[in-house]
């Protein structure tokens, strides 16, 4: 198969997985039963009975039967936030492709080339050196030449040419110069020569001892004097001297381990003295050993496996194999074909050989050694190569080869085995081909066998195992045309096998041949090789400088082109692509030049929504290509803007993918820096002004409208591009806000603080120095800012603008002429912050208060990454936000860090600078200089943070609660560029690059162990819910547990867990506890939030037969969901988002009212607004704003737990709506139930079963409703259960049972028939205490338990009588 269906094919599957044995349910759609409503009388009485009842028959009498279709109907398969997105977005802010560090150790430091060759022969033929005795027959041949065949000096000459040409085999671009029997000048001229012409590269030096004696045990070696009369030692000390380093030497002679010794104790004296030497060493033996004589092999045996490794291997293996007796050994010297044609039986055996010697020696050698030894030098790779074969053939003759850096021992290996049986296949050849030039060389089946071996361990391997040996081979096969599709496939199987597996396969040196293959044009490797790529890179982002280098771009820019290829393929181009511009301004040029810029923007412009399954991560790419591509580099941004761009990727602000929506808002806040860019004023000349400023609000209004978005992933770049808006535009916006300020109420605390000269930045001069933030007892820092520097003495402030001390200053910054934005310390030019250039033309005003409120309204974020952000956005023009609390905390209702007033109430608004806000003198340590502008009041204000934008520079502090990250103000410059820099950074490329760097082609091995997980739960659930539907309750009011919740303001909401005997519950003041009520024990304790004042509205469950999480819902309409939370100090925030967003400084509490629908992903929220919201939880996305009543606000609401879609809404004036959101009215039917007294509905909720929709409704008057939406005008029973005091109620998702809770410390329990089952007043204990004024009411929803909070700290949980005390 190939990698792309296989890819297809394992993308498809790799969504989240769940039970499939309920899929043939999941098609099932009650819609259809509101159509037959539609269907006119005569139709429905025709063939039996009402189309519509009879459905419902069929439903209701399915419910009871578990094994029928319609019981899956109470186990919802949708699953929300299980995405990767939802993975710790609060913790960490990812990172993207490594551009340094770990990963880059593959990369050769320094590639290196050995640029001459010095051969130094000392033969002195017809002579034998006196200390060696040789043997008859003894070997003779140097060079596979016989010295005694011909004159001696010839024999010299013939075979000094042999050797040079032997090397140049090797390395032809090298020089070679040799000296035959040479004195020790001449060796001293060959070396100085040699390292005059090789300048920094490697020098070889090659010595044959055989004519002399052996190296002295001091490491000097033997030449001749002039006559030959003698022999004159050379100490190597001297010959290290002329050939300096980078060197390389061979030495072939007896003892050689003599030379290797001297020359290790050379290096570490050098070392020592802090000179490193770059020096290997390769040796015939070791010091005490003599080479081989036997006539067997030639008398260079060591310099023949080195230079001429084929045939000295055949020759060796010949003599061992079963060929010996009929093969030819002449033959060997006439295999045919060229060394480098690997179609010839010679090419063959050098491409299996050199595959062989480069498994062992990846497999035995620590990986640095290799890459320095096997990648750094071509010529000593072949070297070491060969001397691996040295030492396998050596070491059989009793003689040991030695290198420096030493080896560990390879001869006995076990790939020599696959070697030997390559060899004996090949040779077996060898005669029909000698004698027949024609006949058909059959390749060896080695490589087939290898990539085989390859895969059978990719099946089983891991990380924590071995690695697989075959790598080396993989790479040497995709020199093959007939293998290397499989070899890339398999290498693609390997990669995506992690992070891990890809530093592997770089430090094997597979970079080189990948970069190669770009260059091909075969089209079924295009898939394979943009997989390849995008692993590598999702790795090691350095390797865009190669790609752009050997224009490998275009490739990718073909193939992103192509309309052949799958979605999820074509995204991984586009991530290739926007790997090679991130940041690196050449290959940015190198696209837009290749038109890159007009593919992405016609592939989105021709996607449709919802095209593919996976079309969503192509568009993500796309705009994450298209961002990178234009990210500070005003052409590119001015191409962009010309090609309608701006129009394109906000189109796209309406997908229903978070990681699209986010992806667009990159790419449209990185075409903000237009109007700024540190390049200069190119663009002048090519966009005029207004087509400039109509780009930027077209901009500016898209991204307003994302900015309550219900994804933090989204709201991130919202605020990171507004804050490149908010860079250029600084002045303006702060002269917006303070004259909005003018105009509004002066009455009231503002949790809102302008600051900072009107003018933006001031000269670099201009800043406060450290000692000048001064902080009391009364506020938490304050941040000062003006015209003049001040002058610190003894820790107080001095300065001659109007400064008042450590918690106030006034003379106001934004005084009347501060709008005119005079600025007495900066020249124009750098009046909006950018020193140097042309300061971007005004907006509208109304833009850009707008663009102030959003800024507002996401400093107010729920989710606490998103405020910081928020505030630092603030910061940038000069508003902070300002946190007050009483300077008398009462006694319970203010916590610490809590936002108060003295009305309790917390408003928002902005405000002008410090001297605006009028400070009680009483409560300051220091007295004003100058008296204030107006006279002082009492305030609750106690502590005021100002900041004048970035103009102060490295002494900023930062406070605990300012959510500044120090990087904004963190450090000096005054450039441009600097305070560009200081900017809040985007993390969505970042964050989406994680994507690539997961397996992509297998499923995750928890998925088997997570659907048998489920399995069991909705097993239990089934058997749990049969039972709850044949119950027959007769009381319900056996307490069996009872939990002092120790809540100063007794308990809001609770919640109990389906599968464990677990209670949660929680407060007006938003702490969620966490109980165990078999136990019992707390589990957990945690506050919703740092500034909790709205109360919480409702807890939910999310995903109950998944690993769930809890929603919780605050009366704001802030929506938190957390995981893990029934552990101690371990819940972690996996999103958070404003439900009910109101733009504007303002807040106020909403009284939000929520449930949730695990069946349509839906959260429907409403409150005292206007219309009902329907997010999609899996979406993140507003889907529908549902008009309710523009004079009755909703009280409660229900969603259905077996209709997807549907929901009920109980009004303040005592009227009850049913909606369904698949209908296109939305609204099934209104009625007003509760009518003896109007009075708000308190509790709603739609009876157990599947039957369509009855609904039972509770009002404060006290009367319970039962409804039937098929009798839109009375309800069919009443009870009158609580005399005007009705405060809780509560349905039971699949018993037929109901409880209503009341003010008056009184609970109690109904049957669906209207029969009163159960009273509960009092506590079961000795003095029979009584129950507080219960507040909140919850059912188990597979069990018949009754959870009931009150006023009063405690909790109780409710059982009939077959269930014991706990």
């Amino acid at each position: 198969m190939a990698l792309g269906d296989l890819m297809a094919t394992r993308f498809a599957d790799s969504t989240v997985v769940v039970s499939n044995n309920l899929d043939e349910y999941l098609n099932r759609d009650d819609v259809e039963l509101y159509r037959a409503r539609e269907v006119p009388d005569d139709a429905s009485t025709s063939g039996g009975g009402n189309v519509y009842e009879n459905a419902i028959t069929v439903l209701s009498t399915a419910a009871g039967n578990t094994s029928t279709a319609t019981s899956m109907m109470y186990l919802p398969q949708t699953i929300v936030f299980c995405e990767l997105r939802h993975e710790a977005f609060e913790d960490s802010v990812p990172t993207g492709p490594a551009e340094s560090g770990l990963v880059s150790k593959w990369r050769p430091r320094d590639r290196m080339k050995t640029g001459m060759v010095a051969l130094v022969l000392c033969l002195n033929i017809s002579c034998d050196p006196p200390d060696v005795i040789k043997i008859s027959p003894c070997a003779r041949l140097e060079c596979w030449i016989d010295p005694l065949a011909m004159a001696p000096t010839k024999a010299l000459e013939a075979i000094g040419k042999a050797l040079s040409l032997q090397y140049e085999r090797w390395q032809p671009k090298a020089r070679y110069k040799y000296q035959l029997d040479p004195t020790v000048d001449e060796v001293k001229r060959l070396c100085n020569t040699c390292r005059k012409f090789a300048k920094a590269e490697r020098v070889l030096f090659h010595y044959n001892g055989h004519g002399v004696p052996k190296p002295t045990t001091n490491g000097e070696i033997w030449l001749f004097n002039r006559n030959y009369t003698q022999y004159i030692p050379l100490p190597v000390t001297e010959l290290d001297s002329w050939l300096k380093s980078p060197s390389i030497y061979v030495f072939d002679c007896s003892a050689a381990g003599n030379i290797v010794n001297a020359f290790i104790e050379l290096i570490d004296a050098s070392t020592s003295s802090g000179a490193a030497k770059d020096c290997i060493l390769l040796a015939a033996c070791e010091a005490h050993e003599t080479l081989p004589q036997s006539a067997e092999f030639p008398a260079d045996i060591f310099t023949s496996c080195l230079t001429t490794p084929i045939q000295m291997a055949l020759r060796w293996f010949c003599k061992r194999s079963l060929l010996r007796e009929s093969l030819d050994h002449s033959l060997i010297d006439k295999i045919p074909g060229r060394p480098n044609d690997r179609k010839t039986l010679l090419g063959e055996l050098n491409w299996i050989f050199t595959a062989v010697t480069d498994t062992i020696a990846w497999n035995v050698l620590p990986h640095d050694l290799f890459q320095r030894l096997f990648r750094q030098d071509l010529l000593v790779a072949s070297l070491f190569r060969n001397f691996l074969l040295a030492e396998r053939i050596m070491r059989s003759a009793n003689c040991s080869p030695i290198s420096y850096p030493m080896l560990p021992p390879t001869h006995q290996h076990h790939m020599w085995d696959a070697w030997d049986m390559a060899a004996e296949i090949c040779l077996s050849q060898l005669p029909s081909l000698v004698h027949d030039p024609t006949a058909e060389f059959q390749p060896s089946p080695f490589f087939t066998e290898q990539l085989t071996a390859f895969e059978v361990w990719l099946d089983h391997g891991s990380e924590q195992k071995k690695p697989p040996e075959q790598l080396p081979i993989v790479l040497q096969v995709l020199l093959s045309q007939c293998h290397r599709f499989r070899a890339l496939v398999l290498l693609g199987r390997f990669l995506d096998m992690g992070p891990w597996a890809v530093d592997l396969a770089l430090s094997v040196g597979i970079f080189p041949y990948v970069l190669k293959l770009l260059q091909t044009t075969t089209p079924e490797l295009r898939q394979i090789l943009v997989f390849i790529w995008t692993k590598i890179l999702a790795l090691d982002k350095s390797c865009q400088v190669d790609l752009v280098k050997d224009g490998g771009h275009t490739y990718f820019i073909r193939f992103l082109d192509s309309s052949e290829a799958y979605p999820e393929q074509r995204a991984m181009a586009a991530f290739v692509l926007a790997v090679i511009v991130d940041g690196h301004k050449r290959g940015q040029e190198a696209c837009i030049e290749a038109g890159l810029l007009d593919v992405c923007l016609k592939h989105l412009q021709a996607s449709t929504p919802n095209d593919a399954q996976s079309e969503p991560l192509f568009l993500q790419w796309l705009c994450l290509c298209l961002g990178k591509m234009w990210e500070d580099f005003t052409e590119a941004q001015i191409v962009g803007l010309q090609a309608g761009a701006a129009v394109i990727s906000a189109s796209l602000l309406s997908e229903p993918q978070p990681e699209v929506r986010a992806s667009a808002v990159f790419a449209l806040g990185t075409l903000l820096g237009i109007g700024f860019d540190s390049s200069g004023d190119i663009g002048d000349e090519e966009v005029d002004d207004d087509e400039r400023i109509r780009a930027e609000i077209s901009i500016i209004k898209s991204l307003l409208s994302v900015v309550s978005d219900g994804s933090p992933l989204v709201r991130a770049e919202v605020a990171v591009a507004l804050a490149r808006f908010a860079f250029g535009h600084n002045r303006h916006l702060k002269s917006v806000a303070a004259t909005y300020w003018r105009s509004q109420p002066s009455s009231g605390l503002s949790t809102l603080h302008i600051s900072g000269t009107g003018s933006g930045y001031s000269t670099p001069s201009h800043y406060v120095p450290p000692g000048s933030i001064i902080t009391s007892q009364i506020g938490p820092l304050l941040r000062i800012g003006g015209d003049s520097s001040p002058i610190v003495r003894d820790g107080r402030v001095s300065t001659s603008s109007p400064l008042a001390t450590a918690g106030i200053m006034h003379g106001s910054p934004l005084s009347d002429d501060s709008s005119q934005h005079s600025d007495s310390g900066a020249s124009d030019a750098a009046g909006n912050g950018i020193i140097n250039h042309a300061r971007p033309r005004p907006l509208d005003n109304s833009l850009y208060l707008e663009c102030i409120f959003s800024m507002c309204t996401l400093a107010k974020d729920p989710s606490p990454r998103i405020a910081r952000l928020g505030r630092r956005v603030l910061s940038i023009i000069g508003i902070e936000q300002v946190v007050a609390r009483p300077i008398r905390p009462s006694t319970s209702s203010a916590r610490s860090g809590e936002p108060t007033t003295s009305a309790g109430v917390r408003l928002a608004g902005l405000a002008r600078s410090a001297s605006w806000f009028d400070m009680s003198s009483g409560h300051l340590p220091l007295t004003f200089r100058t008296p204030p502008v107006s006279p002082p009041r009492a305030s609750y204000l106690t502590g005021i943070r100002r900041v004048s934008s970035l103009e102060f520079r490295p002494h900023l502090l930062s406070s605990p609660d300012s959510g500044l990250a120090d990087p904004l103000l963190g450090y000096g410059g005054s450039t441009a560029n600097t305070e560009r820099s200081l900017l809040p950074r985007s993390t969505i490329y970042n964050w989406s690059c994680g994507h690539f760097s997961k397996p992509l082609l297998t499923a995750s091995d928890d998925s088997d162990e997570l659907i048998v997980k489920r399995e069991s739960k909705e097993r239990s659930a089934l058997d749990l819910i049969v039972k709850c539907q044949h119950y027959s309750v007769s009381k319900l009011n056996n307490q069996i547990a009872s939990w002092d919740t120790r809540f100063e303001t007794g308990t809001k909401t609770t919640l109990l867990q389906p599968f464990s005997p677990v209670m949660i519950a929680a407060d007006e003041k938003e702490r969620i506890r966490v109980w165990n009520y078999e136990e019992p024990a707390l589990l957990n304790s945690f506050d919703n939030h740092e500034y909790p004042d709205k109360g919480i509205s409702k807890l939910c469950l999310l995903n109950e037969l998944d690993d769930s999480l809890l929603l919780v819902a605050s009366g704001d309409g802030n929506v938190r969901i957390w995981k893990d939370y029934m552990q101690k100090g371990k819940q972690k925030l996996v999103t958070a988002f404003s439900s009910l967003p109101v733009h504007g400084p303002t807040t106020r509490n909403v009284n939000a009212v929520v449930d949730w629908q695990q069946q349509s992903g839906y959260l429907f929220v409403a409150g005292d607004v206007p219309s009902i919201k329907v997010w999609d939880l899996d979406k993140e996305q507003l889907v529908h704003s549902i008009p309710s009543s523009p004079d009755s606000s909703i009280s409660a609401l229900a969603a259905s737990q077996v209709h997807g879609g549907q929901f009920a809404a109980g009004f303040v004036d005592g009227s009850v709506r049913l909606f369904d959101i698949r209908t296109p009215e939305m609204l099934v039917c209104a009625t007003r139930p509760h009518i003896q007294r109007v009075e708000r509905v308190v509790g709603i909720g739609f009876q157990p079963g599947l039957d369509v929709p009855k609904i039972v409704s509770a009002s404060q008057a006290g009367d319970i409703q039962f409804l039937d939406i098929r009798n839109h005008s009375d309800a069919y029973l009443t009870i009158d259960a609580h005399r005007g005091s009705l405060t809780a109620l509560a349905v039971h998702r699949h018993a037929p049972i109901i409880a209503s809770g009341s003010a008056k410390q009184l609970i109690k329990v109904f049957s669906l028939e209207g029969e009163q089952l159960g009273t509960i007043r009092y506590h079961p204990t000795f003095m029979a205490q009584k129950i507080g004024p219960v507040s909140s009411l919850t059912f188990h929803p597979y069990q018949v338990l009754l959870a009931a909070g009150a006023a009063d700290p405690f909790v109780t949980l409710y059982a009939d009588d077959n269930n014991p005390a706990r």
